[in-house]
């Protein structure tokens, strides 16, 4: 129809890649061996009618990794804890770390290890009191982050929460800071800028860093 013609090549890329052949047959995991998909686990399919809970997304991620996708992303389940949050966690906890150690032990056996990078957080920590609801509230001060894979040095924990788990006392780590380690494991140069419509330059990293830790 001449409709391609009119997109960039981002957008033909990204055509490309949902109408290719290779993705379709990743979202067959009918394919997967059942004793595979076992290891994985099903984990439960709403909660309370929001975000899924299915564990076979993990294994579809590392199928679409395998399939050529340079990035996926998957949300699971819900962590707004206001309320509830001890009968919360024992309901989520256990699932997500089942799928979350299939998939690191998946991708391991594969050879994967090196060429694909894991990477577990949200948008911000819990605060570490109770509220009168028995749950946790928002915490912009302190959280963490699993990392896995990428040729990285992992089985270390790096830096240290006051002993009530409210803020960093020990060698702290931004966001950004994550980020750079995530693109500079894509090939992305890590001073690249642009230039915006109003002649100010607009750097990709504004003051994230290399963790020394990791590489």
């Amino acid at each position: 129809s001449g409709n391609m013609e009119g997109l960039d090549a981002f957008h033909q890329q990204a055509f490309e890649i949902l109408t290719s052949s290779r993705m379709a047959e990743a979202f067959d995991l009918d394919q997967e061996d059942p004793k595979l998909r076992e290891r994985y686990g099903a984990g439960s399919p709403l909660y309370h009618g929001g975000p899924l809970r299915h564990l076979d997304q993990f294994v579809l991620a590392r199928r679409l990794v395998e399939a050529g996708a340079r990035c996926v992303t998957l949300s699971y389940g819900s962590w707004d804890w206001h309320t509830n949050n001890f009968g919360q966690a024992r309901k989520q906890l256990p699932q997500l770390d089942q799928g979350v150690t299939a998939l690191v032990q998946d991708l391991h056996d594969r050879g994967l290890d090196k060429d694909v990078t894991v990477l577990r957080w949200g948008e911000f920590g819990r605060t570490p009191r109770i509220n009168k609801t028995g749950g946790r509230d928002h915490c912009g001060s302190l959280m963490s982050v699993l990392m896995a894979g990428g040729g990285l040095r992992v089985g270390q924990v790096i830096g240290a929460s006051n002993s009530k788990g409210e803020v960093p006392v020990e060698r702290p780590i931004g966001p950004l800071d994550i980020l750079v380690m995530v693109y500079r494991h894509l090939g992305m140069d890590l001073n690249l800028q642009t230039i915006n419509r109003a002649g100010r330059a607009i750097h990709l990293f504004d003051g994230g860093e290399i963790i020394p830790e990791l590489v």
